[in-house]
């Protein structure tokens, strides 16, 4: 009876519906026999989703909730133990919140719970308790390690008489808090974390929260009971909080992974054999990692703070509605092997695909030439894009920084610009810098600056320009202002001795970084822009500013041009210079270019002139937009379209390669040595057999598909006579 039980249970599917929470009425449940008789109604559900599964249950819209761990039992690690069909790694008991115990007048208490003294003001539950008998089970088997079963008997919030004893269906509660859960939303709770930790005060939090309160004619759900005390207690412990939790850095970053283990994804201490490596994500950063992230571009921005943390910090952006990057993850340690990085990138991928099977990026973008291009595309399973970024960016600062002369500047950026113009088209190598440096020999200090720091590494950069299409200006733009709102957020210590500890940087990555980019994606960040500082810097990208620019602000004279442009708050008209116009490379005289940012008059400037392709596939590119004659306006769209491109183009090449073989009409023969026929021989032979006819199999399903994407080549040809219907089809 028992055998027959677990043999039901693992004949069950394990459910994962591909929704960021989900509840008990997005699964199917089974009625299996359990003990005493009695009929247990239970789910298969990974285990790395059962918290998902508490939110979504305690986000129940006819009885919110909250639900807590009433009783927890689990094997020790390192603990051997045998292994039986229903055997238990971990029990979890979940219980509404307004239960067990019955604290209304003539409830019932445990008798555990009896000796309790209550206080005198309850500020944290008050008439919380109100014997609700919702809860369930939660068991992780030994069989079945990463499946969680999910045992749900008693799925009503009514208490022991069957009566509703919360929420709107309990006449008892109205007027009370008991209509609505006993806790703030996570929503709330984590933009109230983010408005102290950027230095908001509590009452003008509080102040804000009163008047939406009140706009909207008095609460509705808990969130709108928020109190004065509650948040008051949210800004005690962060001014109480140290992030050097122990004099050794090592344990303390130890301690700190041990208490924020759903931040951390991946985590290798440091050993004799081993570097130290931390991954960190939150749970806001997986939901927009998946948001933004499916079926849409994924960038890399490696080593931050090189020269002034301890460790260097390597970041993993999406891109938002309005393409601004947004930090998905954050990854430290000393350097980025290739052995490390499939580590964590592996455990990244599968921390995702757990929450969503169905998740795949579309492209990859790094700014590194060293980047293990082969383990990228091995984990994500997509093209892999090329951002000149970090050169552009450095290059620009150091002209702008030790050339003073206007002329001098204008004269190396353009002779810079020509030569990446040149590698991206395969006419020329990296011997062209070292020419360039040497008609400039007056400008001592920035030759001397470029063979110091790039000759050495040039190789490299070259030849990742000559082998990866390269990403959109307006990818560029974005990742530029990701790395100064980071610079900005990260770097503005007073003491400097913290940037040498590794726990101060995942400390702040993990609150005041963290709580700056949740609050640029809020809605009602305005409401506090009279305490933002140089930190909360925020705002579209420099690409975006420049589609409002009118084209006829642009006029081009020669070898500059000049652009009006209006003042932030005033209507007063600024004209800017730019020299080298319709170049990436340009030269301009607003402040955020001599930073060496990408500005948005030098891109503005590229957008009248068009702008400038991936020189490797160039050809192929417009050969798509002469089909379609609909070019994407959209600069990431266009980055997606030549990374499923580049996946297209080697489809067809290993179709072609199939196709010239089944052309040929020559059979496939496999040679072996003749010898005598014994009944293994008999084997092998029919095992080879079995492996040509599959081959010809194969050969002519490529052949057939190859014919028919010649077909659907010949309907596009025909269709892009016809722009207007390929645009309604699309």
């Amino acid at each position: 009876m028992q055998m027959a039980r677990w043999d039901q249970i693992f004949s069950l599917p394990v459910q994962n519906p591909a929704l960021p929470e989900f509840s008990a009425t997005d699964l199917v449940w089974s009625k299996v026999e359990g003990y005493r008789d009695n009929i247990d109604r239970l789910a298969l559900i990974p285990f790395a989703r059962v918290d998902d599964f508490v939110r979504g249950e305690s986000s129940n819209k006819d009885c919110p909730t909250s639900f807590h761990v009433e009783a927890r039992r689990r094997k020790a690690k390192g603990k051997k133990y045998k292994p039986k069909v229903d055997g238990i790694l971990e029990y979890i008991l979940y219980w509404c919140s307004f239960g067990p115990d019955d604290n209304r007048k003539g409830g019932a208490v445990r008798p555990s719970r009896t000796t309790y003294v209550p206080k005198k003001n309850n500020a944290g539950r008050p008439n919380s308790k109100r014997g609700c008998r919702c809860h369930f089970i939660v068991k992780r088997l030994i069989a079945e390690p990463t499946v969680a079963l999910v045992i749900y008997n008693n799925d009503k919030h009514e208490d022991e008489k069957g009566v509703p004893c919360h929420g709107p269906q309990d006449k008892k509660a109205a007027g009370t808090r008991a209509m609505f859960a006993p806790y703030i939303s996570e929503d709330l709770r984590l933009r109230v974390l983010s408005l102290l930790y950027v230095g908001v005060s509590v009452e003008t939090i509080m102040q804000r929260h009163s008047e939406s309160v009140e706009k909207q004619g008095g609460p509705s759900n808990r969130d709108d009971l928020l109190t004065h005390r509650y948040v008051r207690r949210l800004e005690r412990s962060i001014r109480r909080s140290t992030y050097e939790l122990d004099e050794d850095d090592d344990v303390s970053i130890g301690m700190w992974v041990e208490s924020h283990q759903s931040h951390v994804f991946f985590y290798e201490g440091l050993s004799e054999t081993e570097p130290f490596s931390l991954g960190i994500q939150t749970e806001w950063q997986l939901q927009q990692m998946i948001r933004f992230g499916n079926c849409r571009l994924l960038a890399s921005g490696s080593n931050f703070g090189t020269k002034k943390l301890k460790f260097p910090t390597h970041s993993l952006v999406v891109f938002d509605s309005e393409n601004k990057a947004i930090p998905v993850a954050w990854i430290i340690a000393p350097g980025f092997s290739s052995g490390d990085a499939y580590r964590w990138m592996r455990a990244l991928c599968n921390r995702v695909h757990a929450k969503d099977p169905s998740w795949k990026v579309a492209g990859f973008i790094v700014d590194d030439p060293l980047a293990d291009i082969i383990t990228i595309r091995d984990v994500f399973q997509c093209p892999v894009l090329f951002s000149f970024w970090r050169v552009r960016h450095s290059w620009h600062k150091n002209i702008m920084k030790r050339c003073p002369d206007t002329e001098t500047r204008v004269e190396i950026s353009r002779h810079l610009g020509q030569a990446v113009d040149k590698i991206c088209t395969r006419q020329g190598t990296a011997t062209l810098f070292e020419g360039s440096l040497e008609d400039f020999a007056d400008s001592s200090e920035f030759v001397d600056y470029f063979r110091a720091v790039w000759s050495p590494r040039i190789g490299a950069w070259t030849s990742a320009l000559q082998t990866l299409p390269l990403a959109s200006q307006e990818t560029c733009a974005a990742m530029e202002l990701y790395h100064y709102q980071l610079k900005c957020r990260l770097l503005n210590e007073r003491d400097s001795e913290a940037y040498q500890r590794a726990d101060w940087l995942v400390d702040k990555l993990g609150t005041k970084v963290h709580s700056y980019f949740w609050l640029d994606e809020y809605s009602g960040k305005d409401s506090f822009s009279r305490y933002w500082k140089e930190e909360w810097v925020s705002g579209l990208t420099s690409f975006r500013k420049a589609l409002s620019i009118p084209n006829s602000d642009v006029v081009i004279s020669g070898m500059s041009a000049k652009i009006t442009d209006e003042c932030d708050g005033n209507n007063e008209e600024v004209h800017h210079v730019v020299w080298n116009p319709c170049s990436q490379f340009g030269i301009c005289s607003c402040s955020w270019a001599e930073k060496g940012y990408l500005c948005k008059h030098v891109i503005k400037l590229t957008q009248v002139c068009g702008e400038n392709k991936s020189a490797r596939l160039l050809q192929y590119y417009q050969t798509l937009i002469d089909l379609l004659q609909c070019p994407p306006r959209d600069s990431l769209f266009r980055d997606y379209a030549v990374s499923l491109a580049v996946s297209v183009e080697k489809q067809i090449n290993a179709l072609g390669v199939q196709k010239e073989f089944a052309s040929s009409g020559k059979p496939l023969k496999v040679y072996t040595r003749r010898r005598r026929k014994s009944s293994k021989n008999v084997e092998h032979e029919a095992a080879v057999e079995d492996v040509a006819s599959s081959l010809q199999n194969e050969t002519d399903i490529a052949k057939e598909n190859h014919e028919r994407g010649a077909k659907r080549l010949r309907i596009c040809c025909t269709l892009a006579e016809k722009p207007s219907q390929i645009v309604s089809n699309i």
